[in-house]
């Protein structure tokens, strides 16, 4: 009997192990076959929201191939290394491109773009990718509200740091009632993007594209 039961749990045992392979091996398959087509169709879709936000008449050069790579940085909001588009008109610098994240959406974190002039006023903003709630908060997104528009601009010379706020809380920026967390962290976010491009502005514009070899990677802490 005791035989038996002992052979019983190893062939149970070995059932749940030959499972259990079949299934990490299945996942492991799903995850490589669809890992890359889905990265690819985000940046595309990125891609298209940088055309919307960067004029055409505001650059001459490949903006998709002039790129930087930005180290990690508590102002832009990314604990990853994130790719920067550089806008250049007649060989100068003229518009670059951000990514940025606000880590505080009332859902969770809100991934945007930021295009910023080399001046450093606002030429546009757009929500990549957001988890807010449906009817409420996700009128930050360009297809369901103009609401984003409100940061065209916009700089850290035209409002001062208490502008930064929605008014609400006393700031410049417009906001639906009863969705005050999602504006708020978007505001607080572009304000932050905004301190970033005017503290690393002449690295990320001097720094040419990365080789193949090296990393090329723009480190904006002090």
């Amino acid at each position: 009997m005791r035989r038996s039961m002992a052979k019983a749990s190893v062939y149970t045992a070995l059932n749940l192990m030959f499972f259990a392979v079949i299934g990490t091996a299945l996942l492991a398959l799903t995850y490589d076959l669809t890992h890359e087509p889905i990265a690819r169709s985000e940046e595309n879709e990125k891609l298209k929201l940088v055309t919307q936000i960067v004029p055409a008449a505001a650059y001459d050069n490949d903006i998709i191939k002039d790129t930087a790579q930005l180290a990690p940085d508590k102002l832009l909001g990314n604990d990853e290394t994130t790719i920067a588009y550089r806008g250049r008109l007649n060989d100068q610098p003229s518009i670059a491109v951000l990514q940025v994240i606000a880590p505080d959406g009332y859902s969770g974190k809100i991934h945007f773009i930021i295009a910023i002039y080399r001046d450093g006023r606002i030429g546009g903003v757009r929500v990549v990718s957001h988890k807010e709630t449906p009817g409420l908060g996700d009128y930050i997104e360009i297809a369901k509200n103009n609401w984003i528009t409100g940061f065209n601009g916009s700089s850290l010379e035209n409002h001062k740091d208490s502008d930064w706020q929605v008014k609400k809380d006393g700031g410049a920026f417009d906001y639906m009632a009863g969705a005050t967390i999602t504006p708020r962290a978007m505001v607080k976010a572009v304000h932050k993007a905004l301190q970033y491009f005017a503290a690393n502005r002449d690295k990320l514009f001097a720094t040419p594209p990365p080789p193949k070899e090296e990393s090329g990677i723009i480190d904006g802490k002090k």
